[in-house]
Formats: structure tokens, C-alpha cells, sequence
């Protein structure tokens, strides 16, 4: 049975899935859904969406009609990261973690923070410059969120003074919401020119080749 993914290729969560999939070479089946963007674009600017998330069929998967979700031979997870963390655990504890509960756990820390510190401005962020129509959107809004996530960014910053990785010198799970991160806030924000031990960081996430499943500033520009 093919693994399948629900989500859209624009979701930054779901994002972090199909990173995980493209290091492991994974083939999966894509279900395209979302209560928020369509193939034209976000509902807030009258675009339909892909649905599914709310029906009777999804919510007995994840009752709360969010994306990600994968059906893996019949055991149905959500949450992002808990799919990330599962899919490493399951099928190349070596490459995600190390095989090392120290590395699995500081991995999951800088797992947790970016879900806690860098989603809620960059979101913001996104959806002021792209998302919303012209005239809802708020420079106010723009300038705090790139001021927060430049704040942020230093403690990247500092870490990466000490490994080269995120949690070591060595590639692991925790680079993956990070792989999309960095790329965003190059996208949306600017260039790492303040932040030297980022920008070689980013170079170094953006040559490995799961980087080319979520390259396309088209998946970070949506609206």
C-alpha cells in the first residue's frame, strides 16, 4: 500500500512532510486539500478551496480538519512534526536522528521552537505581502513580523557559530522545518547578509537535492 499525504504543496507544514519523503525516497500518493488555499489561490481574496478537510471521511482521520495527515499502511497520523519524527523513526532512524536519543531529542527542541517562534510571523508575513487582498493588508503588520523573525534568526544564528547543522554537525531531522524557513524568510524578507553562519547554513540545506521539492518560490508566495 502507497503511503498517502494530504495536505497542499503550499503549506509550510505540509512542506515539512514532503521534505521528510524526498530524503527517505519515498513514493506517496498526494491528496491535495486545504480549507484556506485552492489551485487559484487563498479564499481570503474569493478562490475555492481544496476542500476535504471537511468532511465526514477526513474528520474521522484527524478531527480537526487540519493538514498534514498520511495514511501509512493503515496507521493515520497528523501533526507535522509527529509525522517527521514517526516517518524517521520507522524507516531511517540512522539519516533522521543519528540513531541517538540525545540528537532525536535536541532535534525535536529546535522542532518545537520553530513551530512556536518562527510560524506564527512568518505567517503573518506571508499573508500580509501575498495572501490578502491590497487593501487588507497592513505595513504595520509586515514590519513587526520581519522585525520578530530577525530577532529569532540570531538565536539560529548563535547555534550555528557551535555546529553546523541545527543539532550537530551532522544533517538531521531538525533542518527540515528549518530547510523551509531559511528559504522563506529569503523569499519574503531578505537576503542573510547580517547573518553569515545562516547564509552558509542555507547553502548548505539548499544543495541537497529533497531541497528541489520545496524550491519553487511559487510554494512560499502563495496567495
Amino acid at each position: 500500500m502507497t503511503l498517502q499525504l494530504w495536505g497542499r504543496p503550499s503549506s509550510a507544514r505540509t512542506q515539512k512532510v514532503m521534505l521528510a519523503l524526498a530524503e527517505l525516497n519515498f513514493t506517496y500518493e498526494f491528496i491535495k486539500a486545504s480549507a484556506t488555499m485552492g489551485p487559484e489561490g487563498s479564499v481570503s481574496r474569493g478562490k475555492t478551496a481544496y476542500g476535504i478537510v471537511d468532511t465526514t471521511e477526513y474528520l474521522e482521520k484527524n478531527p480537526n480538519g487540519t493538514i498534514p495527515t498520511i495514511n501509512d499502511e493503515g496507521f493515520i497520523l497528523w501533526e507535522s512534526n509527529a509525522i517527521v519524527q514517526y516517518l524517521g523513526m520507522k524507516y531511517n532512524p540512522t539519516l533522521f536522528y543519528h540513531a541517538n536519543i540525545e540528537t532525536f531529542s535536541s532535534a525535536s527542541r529546535w522542532m518545537m521552537w520553530e513551530n512556536n517562534q518562527l510560524i506564527p510571523p512568518m505567517h503573518d508575513l506571508a499573508k500580509h505581502l501575498y495572501r490578502l487582498p491590497e487593501s487588507q493588508r497592513d505595513e504595520g503588520v509586515v514590519r513587526r513580523s520581519k522585525e520578530k523573525l530577525f530577532e529569532e534568526f540570531k538565536k539560529v544564528e548563535v547555534q550555528l557559530s557551535k555546529t553546523r547543522f541545527i543539532s550537530g554537525d551532522q544533517w538531521c531531522m531538525g533542518d527540515i522545518p528549518m530547510t523551509i524557513r531559511c528559504h522563506r524568510w529569503n523569499i519574503l524578507a531578505k537576503p542573510f547578509s547580517d547573518f553569515p553562519n545562516l547564509s552558509r547554513y542555507y547553502q548548505e540545506l539548499s544543495a541537497r537535492p529533497s531541497f528541489n521539492t520545496i524550491s519553487a518560490p511559487e510554494l512560499h508566495t502563495a496567495g
